[in-house]
């Protein structure tokens, strides 16, 4: 495996990405990894890597850059903590317009690399970035063709690029990995979500993960639960198969 950090210049500034593919058998389809609300760490490094290791270039790139962050370190479980506010704060200050920017510079870089692939992306994001990893499938509908939210906030809002309207501006597969406990996403939420992709026809899959809390994916977090962990790598693994193959 190769991996690399790259600032990865785009409109307003630069961001730092961590990279990671085979070292043989390129090139490889693209996948961009949509940090969640605490930023960048080893934890979402070696998630990258997992997802590299089946076929992949993997993109994950520090969306927080914008305000000079990159990590933020270990975080109180007191929400009223000041780390906790901050990161609050951070994750505020992005939106769907901004990351969308942030995503052509990437693809950008990524044309000019020998690894990765010039064919079909997939996108994956987490928390506060399912949204983003949705949106990507309706702003570069010729390039992503498999996109991923797993317990992504925000999925059904009064906006017209809310993620549960992508359904009807894309033919991108899409998949909504869902904790069956979630104050972010309660399931009213994700009801609508399914209702409207159903109503629009949409290629997607709205999937509730029994016994599970926000977070579950990540073996870090008290919430983690292993098997519902794997259920989702093996979801995501056939959902990029599908649709963006393996190496050239």
């Amino acid at each position: 495996m190769i991996d690399q950090q790259i600032d990865i210049s785009t409109k307003d500034g630069k961001t730092t990405t961590f990279i990671s593919h085979p070292e043989r058998g390129g090139p490889f389809p693209i996948i961009i990894f949509y940090m969640d609300a605490p930023a960048i760490r080893e934890e979402l490094r070696d998630m990258a890597r997992r997802l590299a290791t089946s076929g992949y270039y993997v993109m994950l790139p520090n969306m927080y850059y914008r305000k000079g962050v990159m990590e933020l370190g270990s975080l109180p479980a007191d929400p009223e903590s000041p780390e906790r506010k901050r990161m609050f704060e951070l994750m505020h200050s992005l939106s769907i317009p901004l990351v969308m920017d942030d995503t052509k510079a990437l693809l950008d870089f990524a044309a000019t690399q020998q690894a990765a692939s010039k064919g079909p992306i997939g996108t994956v994001g987490y928390c506060m970035s399912g949204q983003y990893a949705i949106n990507a499938a309706t702003h570069f509908p010729d390039r992503v063709r498999a996109a991923a939210s797993i317990y992504g906030v925000a999925l059904a809002t009064d906006k017209p690029d809310s993620p549960h309207l992508a359904g009807s501006k894309t033919k991108a597969e899409l998949y909504f990995g869902c904790a069956e406990t979630d104050v972010y996403a309660p399931m009213e939420t994700i009801e609508k979500v399914r209702q409207t992709m159903k109503a629009d026809g949409a290629n997607a899959e709205v999937e509730i993960y029994p016994g599970t809390h926000h977070g579950f994916a990540f073996p870090k977090r008290p919430v983690y639960h292993k098997d519902a962990a794997e259920r989702h790598w093996e979801r995501l693994l056939a959902l990029y198969r599908r649709n963006l193959g393996g190496a050239a």
